[in-house]
């Protein structure tokens, strides 16, 4: 097993849960390297946790321990899970914060054998009592059939793809808004057209892409850093002046139009 483990929560750094969970985890293997992926997801939202770690996690080395703790199901039946891939393990709760991430897995095991928690185990935070001291037993080298039995059914959520339609227009939607306010889409750059595109958002209309959110313009569309279609306003918040939210459609529509960058509609 690798010695970095990351932390993916929604607890902010504003209180001492951050703290704790890596107080149990260097407690327990004093020579762990501890990475902060964010702790400013939004509270109990699931689908924006799954999306930062499946942005965050190929960077690390093979071997690499993911805790996820978004966890609004805390104290109830859900269950605890590890998952392994080809690259790396998961520790989270099983309510779909692995959802990108479940089909790449190799084996997925129930976190059932108490006797890796710290006890007493308080039923509002597993993430000190249940899932920091497992991802420091598992970089000690554990394996993870000790830890309980092996399952084969878990919880995900369909990820976001575009479709296209008999005209060859791409529906796509935002999948994702960044601090910045950017508006990242589930379209990749090979799902797009060569030329010619007419990208439609919120009643408006951007011609074209651009190379970088330097280049000018009210909104302009560009291929972000993981390959996806993103919208941006020149030193501003795209969702902002938009006022769009995460699942707002977007279109991509081929066009003869010029060069002009945006237009209302």
């Amino acid at each position: 097993m690798g010695n970095i483990i990351t932390l993916t929560t929604d607890f902010s750094t504003s209180d001492a849960y951050i703290g704790a969970m890596k107080g149990v985890i260097l407690g327990i293997n004093p020579n762990a390297t501890i990475v902060d992926i964010s702790h400013d997801i939004e509270p109990q939202n699931i689908p924006q946790a799954a999306y930062v770690l499946d942005k965050a996690y190929p960077y690390f080395p093979k071997g690499t321990i993911h805790v996820v703790v978004v966890d609004p199901g805390v104290g109830t039946e859900r269950k605890a899970v590890i998952i392994k891939t080809l690259e790396a393990f998961f520790v989270a709760p099983d309510n779909g914060v692995l959802s990108y991430v479940v089909e790449n897995r190799i084996e997925a095991v129930s976190i059932t054998n108490p006797r890796f928690w710290r006890k007493p185990v308080s039923a509002t935070f597993h993430g000190r009592d249940i899932f920091a001291p497992v991802a420091a037993h598992l970089s000690l080298g554990t394996s993870p059939h000790e830890f309980g039995e092996t399952i084969s059914s878990l919880v995900a959520f369909p990820c976001p793809r575009p479709r296209v339609e008999a005209d060859g227009t791409i529906i796509g939607h935002v999948v994702h808004i960044d601090r910045f306010g950017n508006l990242i889409t589930d379209i990749k750059r090979s799902d797009l057209p060569e030329t010619n595109l007419q990208i439609e958002v919120k009643g408006h209309s951007i011609w074209g892409l651009s190379v970088s959110y330097a280049e000018g313009g009210e909104l302009l569309a560009l291929i972000g850093s993981d390959e996806h279609l993103e919208i941006g306003a020149e030193n501003g918040s795209a969702a902002a002046l938009l006022g769009t939210k995460v699942g707002e459609r977007v279109d991509v529509i081929r066009s003869s139009r010029g060069t002009a960058r945006c237009a209302p509609t």
